[in-house]
């Protein structure tokens, strides 16, 4: 578990470190455009896969496979200031667009074979060490390259970016290692007999709360884009400014780390689907809450609450999908992938842009809008539960149990 931990930080420590470096090279050499042209290139990957990639998505669910995926992310992203300065723009949204399918093809697979690596009743607690990394990683990462940046040029960031992906390469391929062959897995049983290659629709046929969740979760990136608007918040309604937002950001990210701690050891109850709504429709009424804030005190303790409820999310969306089976599961994080990064990228289009102009409406929508679907889709999941069988659980995978 030290290894797979080891090779999850390295790894989102590179993505945020690799973030920062390509958008400031995308900016400071082609302007703004090229910084969402790059944007929309790196998510793009995300929705082809997951739409039709399926059988792609597969030829990488094992460790060795993803440990090739970072070796080329490595070569990609140290070669990335050279493609810049022979190919200029092409260049760089080529080479965002090969690591957006490096990613693509890394991260469901990747948290699809966490839960198999602990006994069932750890997977929450995994899974809130798994989100503490990326939170911590989100902070240490912007920090991390400015820090970098008074001493080495641009170009070096993705030097160092580079090693990251050398790191998580070779703790992938050292707990390789240490797992069983493949050709240990069982015939599926009759429980699992329809799940090992399933199509995203059988699933949500099968599991229709399952179905809810997806659609709660992209509802709930689309609407909560309004966030974006949070600069325009400040200085039109409380006339604050720039260290006003560093404030607001860093008492969202405490109120993260904190929210993490009980998220992860804190029992939620069942059935997750619910809870998951649930916590959408707490979000919301934050958001909408934000947008009424009427001093900076009150907006930063909002948004330490806010940080707070994010963990809640996450983890109770990785608990529910452990309890799948390996293809499954593979299966449903790619589509969850696939339905953020569309709405993701669907939103940033114009949702900002029109908060912009009216952010106090814009918050007060879209939180209400978050609200309204998060109890309409808790509703419907506990509905749906009544007469319902539940989601297998499912012994670990023997190509991913440890050897004694």
């Amino acid at each position: 578990m030290l290894l797979l931990w080891g090779a999850q930080t390295a790894s989102v420590f590179g993505d945020r470190l690799y973030a920062m470096a390509v958008m400031w090279m995308a900016r400071e050499h082609a302007g703004a455009g090229a910084m969402g042209l790059v944007a929309v290139a790196e998510s793009l990957p995300y929705i082809v896969l997951g739409t039709v990639g399926g059988r792609a998505m597969d030829r990488f669910a094992s460790l060795r496979a993803l440990a090739v995926v970072d070796a080329v992310r490595l070569v990609l992203v140290a070669a990335l200031p050279w493609a810049w300065s022979e190919f200029g723009t092409v260049g760089l949204i080529a080479s965002a667009a090969l690591l957006g399918v490096g990613g693509a093809l890394f991260d469901p697979n990747l948290g699809a074979m966490v839960p198999d690596l602990v006994r069932l009743g750890e997977v929450q607690a995994v899974s809130g060490l798994m989100d503490l990394t990326g939170r911590i990683a989100r902070i240490a990462g912007p920090g991390t390259a400015g820090l970098l940046l008074a001493v080495m040029p641009l170009a070096g960031l993705f030097w160092v970016d580079a090693a990251t992906f050398a790191v998580s390469a070779l703790a992938l391929v050292l707990l390789a290692a240490r797992v069983r062959p493949t050709a240990a897995i069982p015939q599926a049983g009759p429980q699992t007999a329809g799940l090992q290659r399933p199509g995203a629709w059988s699933l949500v046929r099968t599991h229709p709360d399952t179905g809810v969740v997806l659609a709660v979760h992209g509802i709930g990136v689309f609407a909560g884009a309004v966030a974006l608007a949070m600069p325009a918040l400040l200085t039109i309604r409380l006339g604050a400014g720039a260290s006003a937002y560093a404030a607001v950001l860093a008492c969202t990210g405490a109120g993260a780390l904190a929210g993490n701690l009980v998220a992860g050891n804190v029992r939620l109850p069942a059935p997750l689907t619910a809870v998951y709504c649930g916590v959408w429709a707490v979000s919301g009424l934050v958001l909408a809450a934000t947008g009424l804030a009427g001093s900076l005190p009150v907006l930063l303790a909002l948004s330490v609450l806010s940080g707070a409820v994010s963990p809640f999310l996450q983890i109770a969306l990785s608990t529910h999908f452990a309890l799948f089976p390996p293809a499954a599961r593979r299966r449903l994080l790619t589509v969850d992938l696939t339905v953020i990064r569309t709405c993701g990228t669907v939103s940033m289009l114009f949702v900002p842009g029109l908060a912009a102009s009216g952010p106090r409406a814009a918050f007060l929508v879209g939180g209400l809008a978050v609200v309204v679907v998060g109890v309409a889709g808790a509703v419907l999941v506990l509905g749906l539960a009544r007469g319902r069988r539940p989601v297998p659980e499912v012994e670990p995978v023997p190509e991913l149990a440890a050897r004694d």
